[in-house]
């Protein structure tokens, strides 16, 4: 099937009636090609699985009046392509009702080249959730045998921010959550992991937000809880008396509700605390509770 030049981009997506691929060259000169967009596939292996549709569609009304001023690249896959960077650009276009658009075809790009592209085009847009980047590096580092030193070279990352993005992972469900829709930083997730217990750690979140307490408050508050895990519970024959397993569970509960150290003695409740600030926020905590 003959292919035909055209000389300047235009819009890019116009039908000109013509059955066969147009080649355009790109600035680097490399071929770009009109390609019917339903022969285009999304890679499976996008690092970023949620779109933002506002933005999309703010692109989609731009594409509709000026077309896709720069093309997608993808790689062959049987008779259709597979997207490897701009996907975004492939979502937009689809909404504005676009019928092709231009590609650059990277048939030579191996799959840890175009992970590798992938994550390289979300991070530079500061868009990709903490997760989304934290799941792309455990794919680097699963199949294809990469170290976190590596893997920061190839993102332009130190190994430090990898490994910290990582641990993420670790972090109980019910607080990726949170961070996922955005109630809790990156920085306040990793100073949750600071607690073991899945439990313990989704009530300290559940604190951390409803209070709104910064990373600083945050490692304060994690740092009382993890000293107060640790307290030995009263012998028998103490000056204090032996405490019963149902006040011990009460005050647990309450060492967790509130983030600091409790001690309930007989006839009397003892609750810790280091400055006025964090006084107020315990206050603020028992008022809640009437």
């Amino acid at each position: 099937m003959a292919e035909r030049k055209k000389r300047g981009m235009g819009n890019g997506l116009i039908s000109l009636g013509i059955e066969e691929p147009l080649i355009m060259t790109s600035e680097n000169n490399d071929s770009v090609l009109l390609i019917d967009i339903n022969k285009i596939t999304p890679n499976k292996e996008q690092p970023r699985k949620n779109f933002d549709e506002e933005s999309l569609e703010e692109l989609a009304e731009s594409i509709k009046n000026i077309g896709v001023i720069q093309p997608i690249t993808v790689k062959r896959s049987g008779d259709f392509y597979t997207i490897i960077a701009g996907e975004r650009r492939w979502r937009a276009a689809r909404k504005a009702g676009v019928n092709e658009i231009p590609v650059m075809i990277r048939d030579d790009i191996s799959d840890l080249e175009a992970l590798e592209i992938a994550l390289i085009e979300n991070i530079q847009r500061e868009d990709l959730k903490p997760l989304e980047e934290a799941l792309t590096y455990k794919k680097f580092a699963d199949e294809f045998d990469l170290n976190q030193e590596e893997i920061a070279q190839k993102v332009g990352k130190s190994r430090a921010a990898v490994a910290n993005s990582i641990r993420l992972l670790n972090l109980d469900k019910r607080v990726q959550t949170f961070l996922e829709e955005g109630r809790l930083s990156s920085g306040h997730c990793r100073t949750l992991l600071g607690i073991a217990d899945g439990n313990k750690q989704f009530e300290t979140a559940e604190i951390v937000i409803e209070e709104g307490l910064s990373v600083r408050q945050t490692e304060e508050l994690v740092k009382n809880i993890n000293e107060n895990s640790v307290e030995e519970i009263p012998k028998k024959n103490n000056s204090n008396r032996e405490v019963s397993r149902e006040v011990l569970s009460i005050q647990d509960d309450l060492r967790t509700l509130l983030g600091t150290k409790v001690k309930i003695l007989k006839n009397k409740i003892s609750i810790d605390f280091h400055n006025n600030e964090e006084l107020d926020r315990i206050v603020g905590l028992l008022k809640k509770i009437q």
